[in-house]
């Protein structure tokens, strides 16, 4: 990827891919969402309930890959940048999604020998896949910046990369038991999930097989000597437009994530429905299925950044509301949960269609253009944020006086209401302070492009 020149005055630019190449390109995300959201949904379950891991090193397991994961995705991105694969990046999606299919398996391969080399055989699988998934997702997000340089075009993929990941999510989450108990034969739940891993890698290797081979760059950079580690981080450093939109959505990762996390315990011990809660998780699902096409259409005609107001207005608005006035009923309580969905998906959809852009701008302002580095910085500080938030509601559902499995006091309960609402609804106020200052106003970004070909 390296660093570019501005392109010659006479230079050409490639003609816009189509829609359904557009598409194609956007759909290699239901694949990479096949193994991530296995990952997150029944990963840290599968270790404790079918392998009989004591929960604790289940966690310390799930931690410390969470950990790697986000030094990988940023190595991953430097070395983008500085290495250019054989073949193109759509010869690597191609090939690489076998060695990925393969570390997904590991993952989830029950320990071969009993005992501590047995955990460390569990652990290393999950190492191997982790490691796996970021030096093939990381590219695959890069690729995003060259199939093609028309942000409402960068727009629609971030678009149709968002309801691919939804769908993927639905399916595993549907389908992983019921799958991995018809190949394996099995009837115990716990032992379906290597027969659905085996599925699953199968699916996603064919599929970015097929994306990759289908990949055409629309707008290639000049090849020129590979920019420096250090003067890369100055680069991104530099970027305000990188900058402010990351902290904006480290913001909103902070608040959702307090959010999510607390659904189940809200269900359980302010409502007393675990079930219910389940059903609001999967309810939630399918509102991202139906309002992104939504958000992508009122993209168009407010631009954006508008778009970020809105969605952040509208769920700061739901949270000021969640932590004055109690909610006493599941069904309202869905509902409340789905809506919220809705605005947080839009806030999703901007990051995405954004992040692209940030490119062009950065290269405008330092003269270089680092494509790999920026989408690896982005996926570490979203998982610093994640850790954010885990801290915080530990933390503060620690100070509230909140024990396990017991009726919870009123004060407690109180003070677990304030610290699910009350800190996303300010995390989600600093979101839109670092939007404000984001300079990519709408038509700013098309600007940039012209000015980088002359």
């Amino acid at each position: 990827m390296g660093s570019r020149c501005a392109l010659p005055i006479d230079a050409i630019p490639a003609p816009r891919p189509t829609r359904f190449r557009l598409a194609l390109f956007g759909f290699g995300d239901f694949a990479f969402n096949l193994y991530w959201q296995s990952a997150m949904l029944f990963l840290l379950f599968y270790y404790t309930d079918a392998l009989g891991l004591p929960v604790g090193v289940a966690a310390t397991i799930f931690l410390a890959a969470s950990v790697w994961d986000g030094i990988a995705n940023f190595t991953a991105g430097l070395l983008a940048d500085r290495h250019e694969p054989r073949g193109g990046l759509g010869r690597l999606l191609a090939l690489g999604g076998v060695p990925l299919g393969l570390g997904f398996m590991l993952a989830y391969l029950p320990p071969l020998v009993p005992g501590y080399w047995g955990m460390a055989g569990i652990f290393a699988g999950h190492i191997l896949f982790r490691t796996a998934y970021a030096f093939l997702n990381v590219p695959y997000l890069a690729m995003s910046a060259r199939v093609s340089a028309d942000s409402n075009d960068r727009a629609f993929v971030a678009g149709v990369r968002m309801l691919s990941g939804t769908l993927a999510a639905i399916v595993v989450a549907l389908g992983t038991v019921p799958l991995g108990s018809g190949l394996l034969g099995v009837e115990v739940a716990a032992d379906a999930y290597f027969g659905a891993a085996m599925l699953f890698a199968l699916a996603g290797a064919a599929i970015l097989a097929l994306v990759g081979a289908s990949y055409r760059e629309a707008d290639v950079p000049d090849r020129a000597a590979p920019v420096p580690v250090l003067t890369a981080l100055r680069a991104i450093a530099a970027n305000r437009a990188f900058v402010t939109l990351n902290l904006a959505m480290m913001a909103v990762i902070v608040a959702v994530t307090i959010l999510n996390k607390s659904v189940l315990y809200y269900f359980k011990y302010f409502l007393h429905d675990e079930a219910s809660g389940q059903l609001a998780l999967a309810s939630m699902s399918v509102v991202s299925a139906v309002s992104v096409p939504l958000w992508m259409l009122l993209r168009r005609r407010i631009g954006a950044r508008g778009l970020w107001f809105l969605a952040a207005g509208l769920a700061s608005a739901g949270l000021a509301a969640f932590a004055l006035f109690d909610i006493h009923r599941a069904g309202v309580m869905q509902a409340y949960l789905m809506a919220m969905q809705a605005m947080i998906v839009g806030l999703n959809f901007v990051f995405w269609a954004m992040l692209p852009n940030t490119i062009e701008y950065g290269e405008q302002r330092t003269g270089l253009r680092v494509e790999g580095a920026v989408f690896g910085m982005a996926a570490l500080l979203q998982r610093v944020a994640i850790g954010i938030a885990t801290a915080i509601i530990g933390f503060g559902f620690d100070a509230a006086g909140y024990v396990a499995n017991v009726e919870q006091s009123a004060a407690t309960l109180t003070a677990m209401r304030l610290t699910i609402g009350a800190v996303p609804l300010a995390f989600l106020v600093f979101s839109c302070v670092m939007m404000a200052l984001n300079p990519l106003a709408r038509g700013a970004h098309a600007q940039i492009v012209k000015d980088l070909r002359r």
